[in-house]
């Protein structure tokens, strides 16, 4: 049976390759004995000297290496999500923005347009559970996640600042370049992706690339208009009137008796 080698080994051949040295060359570049042919079969090792030769010599994010980022050169470790416009209220206070429908639309076109949000509504919500964070209200399209938030309810998310934060499983926010989704997250093996999920099965999953999210708001809370009585009520209902009917029913053949 073929043993399988791990990702550090198969990432180390194809930056070798992709630089155009040969095992032998390669070797000497990071003062490996002989070729580096153990390394990429998943022999010998790969230490720390190597590794940091790697980050010195071709920019490699050792995290990359290991399997453990999406970002295979240092300087591209991050990527920003952070909101770049917030505004305060007189108190200086950090206001929630409310971001209807038609104003979603042009969202992911002024992320940083301070005069565009200067024109969304914005309140402030006295509450410890909306203190210390940026917080954005967002106004829901669609039925994609019913049953648990409808068309035309309102979410509010508090403001991701690194991917590292996001949580499996969670509902997000998510501003693309292109749209903005309310979806459910999950992560995936290939971290340079992630799967955006509907609450209605109606719906397929997505997968997009990281380098394509713009910001990301994990959703805590969400205003509803219009409370509607729960299904559960009404079928109670309906056992409560069949259980009558079958009584009067027993009571008339009783009485026919």
């Amino acid at each position: 049976m073929k043993k399988e080698v791990s990702i550090e080994f198969l990432r180390f051949k194809e930056i070798r390759v992709e630089n155009n040295y040969t095992q032998q060359a390669f070797a000497e570049l990071l003062d490996i004995p002989s070729s580096t042919a153990d390394i990429e079969r998943g022999k010998t090792k790969i230490t720390g000297q190597v590794v940091v030769k790697l980050l010195k010599l071709f920019d490699i994010n050792p995290l990359w290496l290991y399997g453990e980022s999406a970002f295979k050169y240092k300087k591209n470790t991050s990527v920003e999500i952070t909101p770049k416009i917030i505004t305060v209220n007189s108190q200086q206070n950090e206001n929630i923005l409310l971001v209807n429908q038609k104003a979603a639309a042009g969202y992911p076109q002024n992320t940083q347009d301070s005069q565009w949000f200067e024109q969304l509504p914005a309140f402030d919500l006295p509450l410890p559970q909306y203190r210390n964070a940026t917080y954005r209200g967002f106004q829901v399209e669609g039925d994609s996640m019913l049953p648990s938030i409808r068309p035309q309810e309102w979410v509010i998310g508090r403001a991701v600042n690194d991917l590292g934060e996001v949580a499996d499983n969670r509902v997000y926010v998510v501003v693309l370049q292109d749209s903005l989704l309310v979806k459910k997250i999950q992560k995936l093996p290939n971290v340079s992706k992630i799967r955006l999920i509907s609450l209605n099965p109606a719906y397929l999953p997505i997968e997009v690339n990281i380098k394509d999210i713009q910001e990301m708001w994990q959703v805590n809370s969400k205003l509803s208009f219009g409370i509607e009585e729960p299904a559960d009520n009404y079928l109670l209902q309906q056992l409560q009137d069949s259980m009558r009917d079958l009584k009067a029913q027993i009571s008339n053949f009783q009485k026919q008796k």
